[in-house]
């Protein structure tokens, strides 16, 4: 195969693409936002940074076949940088994206557009278990009850006034999520919609324990954005386009 492939990445997704592409013996960039400290890296060529805006991306393209945004779902800007330096440079691009979580019986869901809106429909819980990840947490910070903050590397302030930091790295299982909403009297939990099953198992613990579950609805994608929804998927559209 011949042309590279830049895949933006940061997601179980991502790295999975990655590891195909490369066992398939396709020229795969990956680059990572290093917003985590120690992250799990994909296999193939890495760059760790911000491209600079829709410019710099565009600029990065020199020599892209195909250009693959399988960043977080909330990586909105990055998103539509992606779509702004593709249509500029006439590079082929794809969304890979996984779907959203789904309710089901038993689950009480309420759902907001943003960080904002979560901080005003947990005002008064006693016990407010976040697992928004350390960016956009100065949203929660006039919140007085107790908050319990989980991340994979160390937030910043400002923090909620009694908030208790717990540091951890999905997957976890229902048993583990279970045992931290009991363990910390959760009287509600706060989350965005990522979708996977990585940290799924929150959910289902909330359910099976009545907990009331505050989600973050997803940013729209640009218009017309091609989207797909698996790494196989994404795999066969690359194929397609750097053979």
């Amino acid at each position: 195969m011949t042309g590279r492939v830049l895949v933006l990445g940061g997601t179980a997704e991502a790295r999975r693409l990655a590891e195909r592409l490369v066992a398939e013996g396709v020229d795969v960039l990956s680059s990572l936002a290093g917003r985590v400290v120690d992250p799990v890296l994909p296999p193939g060529k890495l760059r760790v940074g911000g491209f600079g805006g829709a410019t710099g991306l565009a600029t990065a393209l020199d020599g892209v076949a195909a250009l693959v945004d399988a960043t977080h779902p909330f990586a909105a800007t990055m998103t539509a940088h992606a779509a702004a330096a593709a249509a500029a440079t006439g590079t082929p691009l794809l969304r890979l994206q996984r779907p959203g979580w789904t309710a089901r019986p038993g689950d009480d869901w309420r759902w907001v557009d943003s960080l904002e809106q979560a901080a005003t429909a947990v005002t008064g819980f006693g016990s407010v278990f976040l697992t928004t990840g350390r960016q956009g947490l100065a949203a929660f910070a006039g919140l007085t009850g107790r908050c319990l903050v989980r991340s994979v590397d160390p937030p910043s302030p400002p923090l909620p006034a009694q908030a208790t930091v717990l540091l951890a790295r999905g997957p976890f299982t229902v048993q583990d999520e279970l045992a931290v909403l009991r363990e910390h009297d959760v009287e509600v939990l706060v989350t965005k919609d990522s979708g996977g099953p990585m940290t799924a198992a929150k959910l289902t613990a909330a359910r099976q324990l009545g907990v009331p579950v505050v989600l973050v609805r997803r940013p729209p994608l640009p218009d017309g954005l091609p989207v797909v929804a698996t790494v196989d998927e994404a795999q066969d559209w690359v194929a397609a386009r750097v053979l």
